[in-house]
């Protein structure tokens, strides 16, 4: 494995690559899921690109970019053992010059549900996505289901642009009791990861209903938030189309139920694609 960290290193290191290039874009603290997305990306390409980059410009001023997890060493040891071919781990003064041209998430898609709970974060989510691909020269990058919102406006993003790069969204990968998992997990005492089951217990919840036949979001929502009455805070739970259109009633094949709740100190995300 070639560890490069500026993008003439990177540039450089690419052209001992010949034939497809799958890329796994990650912020580190490397678990699991990610390691679910590198594996999937190693199988079906013949070079792998893996970058590890915590964006300042995602991250909103209340918000924890100072205390984001940070396990170099381990992510190292993770990628060498995954058969990356190239690890790309710039610093900020690498990615981002002063009065650089930007790019922002589309006025309707881009401000509700995680657009509207944290301000500007989609735009420095497409801004640093857009610098990767690029960077990477990927055939195919990988992207999981559960930031199911980030997931839509990357493939937006790809689509308005013309960039030659397929997007490939990978399921959700949890741990041996359900809860989803996050490199914000580490926050979370056991208590904690007890009460956090509410948020994949809801969407069992959900689905269940659905599968018995209701429709109406109304209803769904409600037996919802009676799940998660073991999280601190539910910002929202929400159904919307593939879209991110708010639906009165389930599309099956179309729909996607969300839920963000606060559990102690971290804010957790989870959904389920109908």
């Amino acid at each position: 494995m070639i560890i490069v960290k500026t993008i003439e290193a990177l540039q450089e290191a690419k052209k001992t690559l010949s034939g497809d290039i799958g890329f796994v874009p990650t912020m580190g603290a490397l678990h699991q899921g990610h390691l679910s997305l590198i594996q999937q990306a190693r199988r079906e390409n013949e070079h792998l690109i893996v970058s590890i980059f915590v964006n300042p410009t995602q991250f909103g001023e209340n918000e924890d970019l100072d205390a984001y997890p940070r396990k170099d060493d381990a992510d190292i040891k993770i990628c060498t053992v995954a058969k990356v071919d190239i690890l790309f781990m710039p610093e900020i003064s690498v990615m981002y010059e002063d009065d650089e041209l930007s790019i922002g998430a589309p006025a309707r898609r881009g401000y509700v549900l995680e657009g509207e709970k944290r301000p500007g974060h989609f735009d420095g989510m497409v801004q640093v996505v857009m610098k990767l691909l690029n960077l990477s020269s990927a055939s195919n990058a990988y992207f999981g289901k559960k930031d199911a919102q980030q997931l839509a406006l990357i493939s937006q993003m790809v689509k308005n642009y013309f960039m030659p790069v397929n997007i490939v969204a990978c399921e959700i990968v949890r741990d041996e009791m359900g809860l989803a998992l996050s490199s914000r997990n580490v926050y979370l005492n056991e208590e904690e990861k007890v009460r956090a089951l509410s948020l994949s217990s809801s969407l069992k919840a959900a689905t269940k209903l659905v599968m018995a036949g209701e429709k109406n979001v109304e209803v769904i929502k409600k037996e919802m938030l009676n799940v998660l009455d073991l999280a601190d805070e539910v910002e929202y739970v929400a159904i919307v189309d593939r879209t991110f259109s708010a639906l009165k009633e389930v599309e099956i094949g179309n729909s996607i139920i969300l839920v963000a709740a606060k559990v102690g100190k971290p804010r957790l995300l989870d959904n389920i694609w109908i």
